[in-house]
């Protein structure tokens, strides 16, 4: 079953584990997105804040800023930017107390490259990247 064309999208993908950034923006750039990565939360703000992107996905559990509070940053920044959280932790975040400010949708670990696309199609519907 082939899936419909998806438009390249421009994303920042931020984790502090090397090897998930490298396999998402593999994933990624499989369907012909630019993708950026980022190590922590501190250095994704300085890579956002010199470029515009469609998407930003970030893990939760890093050192220093989790993804909570870098989807909260960057939505100070940019209030309409697509945030999407990727976490061990996903039904224990959906069904905290606590709404977390700045996320967009939540996407549990492990995930597959249909659960990426599936984000992005819900998160920058029509949306052609955007240039760096």
């Amino acid at each position: 079953m082939s899936r419909p064309p998806i438009a390249p999208r421009h994303i920042l993908v931020v984790d502090d584990e090397p090897y998930v950034c490298d396999a998402v923006r593999m994933m990624l750039a499989f369907d012909g997105h630019v993708v950026e990565t980022a190590a922590n939360g501190k250095e994704a703000l300085g890579i956002f804040n010199k470029s515009k992107f469609d998407l930003v996905i970030t893990d939760y559990a890093m050192p220093g800023m989790k993804g909570d509070e870098l989807a909260a940053s960057i939505k100070v920044i940019s209030p309409t930017q697509p945030v999407v959280l990727i976490t061990a932790y996903a039904e224990m975040l959906k069904s905290g107390e606590n709404p977390l400010t700045g996320v967009d949708l939540i996407i549990s670990k492990p995930f597959l490259l249909e659960n990426l696309r599936e984000a992005i199609e819900k998160t920058t519907p029509g949306k052609a990247a955007t240039k760096a």
